[in-house]
Order: structure tokens, then C-alpha cells, then sequence
């Protein structure tokens, strides 16, 4: 966090990194704690890694943002799970998907500067494909489920289809509500327009 050594208040960038935590960590466990209330994958974690790759003016908060709204959310959930949830931490799929979002946030720096309606729709497809991607190869690797053949692999791929399409709604979506309201924000307040890239 940074503060602002001149009336030691934190500064306007450190209350949206906390914000953006604050809001991802909410959003993911409605799936859990409210179900229905969303659908499945349909999360703002994505949109966050792209639009901190795109704005945050240090790689690293860029990087850490996304990557701690998944832990402090998946430490949430193997609490109040219990065993059940907690054996997925340190597993393959675990790391999958913490991979997925660090490669989502480097995906984001190439809008750094560049940030537009068909670049933006354009880096959310493409990073949702990857989510897709890597995670559903995540779970035919380490899913008792799936043999480990071609057609096993296929199998994996085809059961994550129902859950693709959230992925790319709720990626899109909050890329909206993120870019597009943080454009709002930057017009007014111009710390904001210094402190990012």
C-alpha cells in the first residue's frame, strides 16, 4: 500500500487496488454463499488481471491485485468448506488457475496505452479462451475422472463448455464496468490519471 507521506492518508491508487480485492473476493464467493444468485464463473477476477496489466503503473501491483482476490477468497472458502474445499489448494488445478490470471494480468499490459472498445472486447476473448484452456487441461490432469487419453482430455473440455460461456459474460461484463468506469474516474480526478500507466 502506498501512502501519501505528506498527510499520511493512503493515496487514491491504494484505496482501488483495496477496493478491486474487496470486490472480486465478494463477488467470487456469491457463487458459494449465494447460490444462484450468479452463475457459475461468471466473476470479475479475469477482468481485474487485464485491466491491472492495463493501468496499474507497477507490473507487480498489477500482478499481486488479481492474484490476492483468489487467495484471500480461496482461503475464505477452505474455512468455511472444511476439507472438501481446502484439498484443492496446492493442487494442479490450483496452480492453473493462479497461472491463467498471472498470464491474463502480462495479456493486459499490451493494452497499456492502447485501451479501446474492439481492443478490449479482443483481450477479454482472448484471455477467457485461455482461462478455458489451461484450466479444463488442469482437470484432466489431476481429475480421477477423465482417463488420461484423447478422449478423456475431449471429455474434460466438452463438461467445461456449460461453464465457458460465463466465464466470457461475466469477463466482459466487468472489463465494462472496470475500464469504463474507471475512464469515468480518471476524468475527475486527475491522481488518478498520474498514478496509472
Amino acid at each position: 500500500m502506498q501512502l501519501d507521506t505528506r498527510s499520511s492518508t493512503v493515496s487514491p491508487r491504494s484505496i482501488v487496488l483495496i477496493a478491486m480485492i474487496a470486490f472480486a473476493v465478494v463477488m467470487r464467493l456469491a457463487n458459494y454463499f449465494a447460490p444462484g444468485a450468479l452463475p457459475w464463473n461468471f466473476t470479475p477476477v479475469e477482468a481485474i488481471a487485464l485491466f491491472g496489466g492495463a493501468y496499474f503503473a507497477s507490473r507487480a501491483w498489477a500482478l499481486l491485485v488479481p492474484l490476492a482476490a483468489m487467495l484471500v477468497s480461496d482461503l475464505v472458502l477452505a474455512g468455511m468448506l472444511g476439507s472438501s474445499y481446502a484439498g484443492y489448494i496446492g493442487g494442479i488445478s490450483f496452480w492453473t488457475v493462479y497461472a491463467c490470471i498471472a498470464l491474463s494480468t502480462v495479456l493486459g499490459f499490451g493494452l497499456r496505452g492502447k485501451v479501446g472498445g474492439a481492443r478490449l472486447l479482443g483481450y477479454s476473448l482472448a484471455g477467457s479462451v485461455l482461462f478455458f484452456v489451461a484450466t479444463n487441461f488442469g482437470a484432466w490432469l489431476a481429475s480421477p475422472f477423465y482417463p488420461q487419453t484423447a478422449a478423456g482430455l475431449g471429455a474434460a473440455y466438452v463438461a467445461g463448455i456449460p461453464f465457458f460461456q460465463w466465464t466470457v459474460l461475466g469477463t466482459l461484463a466487468y472489463a465494462a464496468i472496470l475500464f469504463g468506469g474507471f475512464a469515468l474516474l480518471r476524468r475527475r480526478m486527475p491522481a488518478l490519471r498520474a498514478q496509472t500507466a
